[in-house]
């Protein structure tokens, strides 16, 4: 099964003007592409299918991302645009307040067996036909105004398409048979991991956030403003699944004090002993968990051997800030992080690698520096996702993108494995609720520099 093109041109046209419309069109159609692509190895039954509320079945997800273009697109600028379904407003919509439709419940997504899937590929083709009509003639007064909403669907259908990897990935462990999404996906060699290395960082007054000058940029990325840093020091890789055993076998989900009070109550009400999807065998003693030769977990190539030289992923904040202060170390603040990886090539094991899995680190390189730092897993810093100072939300609607949710909430960087390459940056903020394990999380440790 071969991928289509996703990266290279893309990134491109992020250094071109965010107006150059006939570029993004080029891009929708190979963004479009590759959410269909990612559901090629589902069985009809897999599309339907939401075993937990932060999940979404597959069949809402590629509808929604339609849903965008056609509410914020075709029917405000094509004109005669027919609606696909009068329905799908409602259906499809995720959470927009403003459009005044209302929307089906998210917990509630996976009971509904219609549209069928058939039909929600037809309604694909529907949007995609008129699209192109949009693109192919559009007048010169609306081609900035399209443009800007056409860059923020192929990015919104590219988040769409990393929850659509990992909500399946949720829906498959929850089944006991532990089924494999695809059963051709690579694999590292069992091994060691290296020591890890702090590089220290002066710190100083540092400028954070997206200037919008050199490409597109969601809105809680800016304003750009002024940051002051204490020197400080990031380990050049990720926490590895090895590390992250010591923590286990040294009681570290059994010692409050490490602990967030709301972090220890995540532990007490969920039973957690160690990440989402490890499995223990089942005659394993207490000491034989600090081996990694106990545990099993399950990946999107099914069930495999913990490797013990990979990222240790799908961690909650509460783990990872547990995790650190058990180190001795700490989660890097996202001024930190953000500030140490501007001006980083943004390569890594990213979805275009095909690999679905956060890998080992690579080899360190005789100039040194940071590694991981784009792909693999999703890092958490320790920092909540509040507004930058001076932001605004956009009007209208899409104003309810990312302002409404800066509450309750943290900040991880980096992009991960089931993220585009071309779609993260250094000044990209993720963000999600601290309890959160389901996506590709995983930790850099930070620490003073005295």
């Amino acid at each position: 099964m071969q991928q289509p093109e996703t990266g290279e041109s893309y990134r491109s046209d992020q250094r071109r003007a965010v107006t150059d419309l006939s570029h993004l069109a080029a891009d929708y159609r190979r963004v479009r592409a590759l959410t269909e692509h990612l559901c090629e190895p589902l069985a009809v039954e897999d599309y339907v299918l939401q075993t937990a509320v932060e999940t979404s079945p597959p069949r809402w997800h590629i509808a929604h991302v339609s849903w965008f273009f056609e509410t914020f697109l075709l029917r405000p600028y094509l004109p005669g645009y027919r609606v696909f379904h009068p329905r799908y407003e409602y259906l499809f919509n995720s959470y927009y307040e403003q459009t005044e439709t209302g929307f089906w419940p998210r917990p509630e997504r996976g009971l509904l067996s219609r549209p069928t899937v058939a039909e929600i590929y037809d309604y694909r083709r529907h949007v995609d036909a008129a699209m192109a009509r949009l693109l192919e003639d559009c007048p010169d007064q609306l081609r900035p105004t399209l443009a800007e909403r056409l860059a923020i669907g192929i990015n919104h259908e590219q988040q769409h398409q990393e929850l659509l990897v990992t909500d399946i990935k949720y829906n498959l462990a929850y089944n006991p048979l532990k089924p494999a999404y695809r059963g051709d996906l690579p694999q590292a060699p069992l091994g060691q991991p290296d020591a890890v290395d702090y590089l220290g960082f002066d710190g100083g007054l540092q400028e954070i956030g997206a200037d919008l000058i050199a490409g597109f940029a969601y809105d809680n990325e800016t304003p750009r403003h002024k940051r002051w840093l204490r020197p400080y020091r990031l380990a050049d890789r990720l926490v590895t699944n090895a590390e992250y055993l010591e923590f286990i076998s040294d009681g570290g989900y059994e010692n409050p004090a490490l602990w967030l009070a709301d972090g220890w109550g995540a532990v007490q009400q969920h039973g957690w002993r160690a990440p989402l999807y490890w499995e223990p065998a089942a005659s394993a003693s207490r000491e034989d968990l600090a081996s990694a030769d106990a545990w099993a977990q399950m990946t999107l190539g099914g069930m495999r051997p913990l490797n013990p030289a990979e990222p240790v992923c799908h961690v909650s904040y509460f783990e990872a800030d547990a995790f650190a202060r058990w180190a001795g170390k700490r989660l890097p603040t996202e001024a930190e992080w953000e500030a140490a990886a501007a001006g980083a090539p943004v390569t890594g094991n990213c979805v275009d690698q095909g690999q679905l899995h956060p890998m080992p680190a690579p080899e360190r390189t005789a100039g040194g520096g940071l590694r991981q730092l784009f792909g693999d897993c999703w890092e958490w810093t320790g920092s909540a996702y509040l507004a930058y100072p001076g932001y605004r939300p956009p009007a209208g609607a899409l104003g309810e993108y990312n302002g409404k949710f800066m509450c309750g909430q943290m900040v991880m960087r980096g992009g991960s494995c089931a993220t585009s390459q071309d779609h993260t940056r250094a000044t990209y903020r993720n963000f999600f609720y601290p309890h959160e394990r389901w996506q590709f999380k995983g930790i850099r440790l930070a620490e003073d520099q005295e």
